[in-house]
Order: structure tokens, then sequence, then C-alpha cells
């Protein structure tokens, strides 16, 4: 007997068929001629409802064990169902239990959990309606983000996630090491001795896989990084985690101009992929988590994105009324509340914001004619502010060389990465989006360690 997944039966299936299906038991009601039982596989938000007659073999012991958690297999018949919402039903013939769960101890009875408490129990929060949702969407959203770019030619590159160098200069790295921590050599200066070390140098988890995708770029023309990066940031939000999934593209022989068409049409693409392929699931998002989930859609796919300097920005915010908790001014970054104003209230869609102050960018974004500003871009969405940022990079070994002094980095470090202004250097640009940001703000999740399947963070390391 073919088994079938209950996304399918509910989908196509038709009264008569024979099918067996395995899952978990969501709700068991039992009546005196017979029993219901729903049942749900992670395919989709539905259940399967199955009815069970006492003729089947080993009705009461199998009915005893399926209780709410418990693992089922059940082979039987479809049916019409009279129940209204449901247009089939399985009517079994055989019923297996695989694994029992404790009503008295299995957490996910029926009632209501707080997220907060869901998250401490990570190994079973996948189970219940909200974060199946979750998982499905963020698997469209992943698959949605390798067609757009397979789609496009581009080549998917790994890149290291043990690496030497702070792409964002930043500091906040994790350490990797295999010294003894209970013993760790030091140097005449006192200082640790990391030539004792794995790598015979200080190495870190990565924060980006940028630098190496540019180099992956200046032999493919266009390629792209999907993978797990990591920032020792002890921040507490509900927009901040230690590990996260970054999609970083980057094109040769591409501008500033060239980027931001890419990052439109990036955005556009996947949330009209997700709504294609997971509309269930987003209109629970849009029922039960926020009722804006499809406005928000429909405002990403529908506008094209108003496009602005920074300089205009700050001129435009330093005109408006609203009084603003950080000050606004020429050479400070904007904060959420700026973004966010730009893109609710003044534009009311999304906003591209470009050409920043040099000396509050990174050193590796290529500096304008102008000598203050960087050919940096930042898209801004409702609720959100910033979602992807960007820039065309600096191609020209002098001024490179110059930017890096000014930002006191080492340059032998980076030998490698002036080399590629060394041997063909090209101009390229690209981007990076925090994919759980994506995912958080597609279905209006409140925090962003619902849209992982196990989050890290400061103090929180489980599973």
């Amino acid at each position: 007997m073919t088994k079938q997944r209950i996304v399918e039966i509910l989908r196509s299936g038709k009264p008569d068929a024979q099918v067996t299906i395995q899952g978990w038991v969501r709700t068991k009601r039992e009546l005196k001629e017979f029993a219901f039982v729903e049942v749900n596989d992670g395919s989709c938000l539905a259940n399967l409802q199955v009815v069970l007659n006492p003729d089947i073999p080993n009705y009461q012991e199998s009915l005893q064990q399926m209780n709410t958690g418990a693992s089922i297999e059940v082979t039987g018949i479809l049916v019409e169902s009279p129940a209204k919402g449901q247009r089939i039903e399985l009517k079994a013939e055989k019923a297996i239990a695989y694994g029992d769960a404790d009503p008295e101890t299995y957490p996910l009875q029926k009632k209501r959990h707080s997220f907060e408490f869901l998250r401490t129990i990570a190994h079973l929060r996948g189970r219940t309606n909200t974060y199946g949702a979750v998982f499905r969407v963020r698997n469209a959203c992943a698959n949605a983000v390798h067609q757009f770019f397979q789609e496009r030619g581009f080549l998917w590159v790994h890149t290291p996630i043990i690496t030497a160098s702070d792409c964002e200069g930043a500091g906040e790295m994790f350490t990797v090491t295999n010294l003894d921590l209970k013993k760790v050599p030091l140097t005449e200066k006192q200082d640790i001795d990391f030539s004792q070390d794995f790598f015979g140098k200080p190495a870190f988890l990565t924060v980006s896989g940028q630098l190496e995708a540019e180099i992956m770029a200046t032999a493919f023309s266009n390629v792209y990084t999907f993978g797990p990066t990591f920032r020792a940031e002890n921040s507490n939000t509900s927009r901040h985690l230690a590990e996260f999934w970054m999609i970083e593209p980057e094109m040769a022989f591409c501008d500033l101009v060239g980027d931001m068409d890419l990052a439109e049409e990036f955005l556009k693409h996947i949330f009209k992929s997700v709504l294609e392929s997971c509309p269930e699931d987003m209109e629970f998002f849009n029922k039960r988590i926020d009722k804006t989930v499809f406005e928000t859609a429909d405002t990403i796919i529908n506008n094209s994105f108003e496009r602005i300097t920074y300089t205009e920005a700050v001129s435009l915010l330093e005109k408006t009324d609203k009084k603003f908790e950080y000050p606004v001014e020429w050479g400070l970054d904007l904060q959420s509340e700026h973004e966010r104003y730009l893109c609710e209230e003044l534009f009311k869609k999304p906003v591209i914001v470009t050409d920043y102050p040099a000396k509050i960018k990174a050193f590796y974004m290529r500096l304008s004619d102008d000598g203050k500003t960087v050919r940096a871009m930042d898209v801004l969405v409702p609720k959100v502010g910033e979602i992807i940022g960007g820039s065309q990079r600096e191609e020209r070994l002098d001024i490179l060389e110059k930017r890096i002094d000014e930002q006191e980095m080492n340059k032998e470090e980076l030998w490698w990465y002036l080399d590629l202004r060394r041997y063909g250097t090209v101009p390229h640009a690209g981007f990076g989006l925090g994919f759980e940001r994506v995912v958080q703000f597609m279905t209006g999740m409140g925090n962003i360690r619902d849209v992982i399947p196990f989050p890290r963070a400061p103090l929180t390391v489980d599973f």
C-alpha cells in the first residue's frame, strides 16, 4: 500500500481510494459507536480526520494508545465527510500506534501555549500549528532563494564558516580554538600564543561570506552564498540571533544600479513564490498572527521601490514635524525609527537609500567621486526598516588600501583580497539579506527566535 502525505490526500484524494497515512495525533474524540482521531504529518496546516469503528483489529488497544502526541499509522478507505469544513475523511481498516504520549506529561495538550514557553520545548514545538506553518514557509522561502538565483545563472558557492578575517570590522566574532583553556600558552609578552593553536593564528566563526564571494565572482561572474553566519553580539532583542543564515549575491561587471535592481526583483520573487506555494499557511498568519501579512506582501510585490540618496533622506527627515528618539544629522547612521518613517509614513512603500557617508560604512564600499560618500544602498521596508544592505565594491587598489589604512585594519591579513584588485580587477557589487529577518517579516512573527528551529542567542544554546 502506497503511503500518502496528508497534504496530497486533502488536495486530490478521491472517495473509495485506499490509502495509508502516518503521523501524529492532534486530538481524539470517543463516542459510543466509534471514535474520531485528528492526524497531522507536518505536510500541511490541516489535519486529516480518521474514523475508527470497533470492528477494526485491536480497536480498544489501539484507541487507548492514540493520545495527543502519539505516532500512528492508519490504512483505510477515503470517504466523503459529512462534517462541515472538510471534504474528505479516512475510514480506518487497520491502525497501528508506534509511540504513545502520556497525557499526564506530554506538554502539547489541546490548549494555547505562549511562544516563550514553546521556545523551552523546541524539540516539540514544530508539532504546533504556528511553528508548523513557520517552518513550511521557511522551507518555501529557501527554495525560492535558490530558484531565483539558479534561474539567472548564479553559482551557489559554499564560503567558509571558520575564517581569519572580520568582514565587517566590528569585532563581534566568536573565537574558534583548540587550545586547552585551563592552560593557555602565552608568548613572552604574555599574549595568547596562537601559533600553538590548530590553525596557527586566531580563527573565528564567520560574520559574512562576502569577501570570499567576491573571490568567486571574479572567476564565475555571478555567485551567491546561502549559509550560516555568526555574531557575538550580546543583544537580547526580538530581532537578533547569534547564529543566523545569510544570503549574499555578488556580481562582477555590476554597479550600484544593477545591485538595487537585483535586490528589488529578489524580494518580489520570494514573496510571490511563498504566497503561491504556502497559501494556507500565509492565510493562517494573516488571521492569527498579524492581520497585515497579505497587505505587507502586496506592498512588496506591487510597488516600485522608491530610490533616494542618504542626503535626500536626511533632508526629508529634518523637515518633518515628527519627533524622533534619535537625532537626525548628516554623518550619523539612520536608526530604525527613521527608516520606518520613510517607508511607512512618507512614501508608504519600500525605499532604497543610497550613497551613505564613507565614515559610517565598511572599508570595501566604493568611494564616490565626492570623496565623502560611498556607493552603498539599504533596502528599507515597513515594520522592519533595513532588510537588505549592499554596495558597489571598491575595485581600485590604491583607494582600497587607503580605506583600509583609515579604518586601522591590517593590510597584510587582506593580501588575497587586495590581489583581486591587482589581477583583473573589475567593477562589482552585491548585497546581504538575513534569511530569518525576511521570514519574520513575511510571516508577521514578533520574535526572530520563532522563525529558526533552534535559536542561538545570549545564554541560549539548548537543543
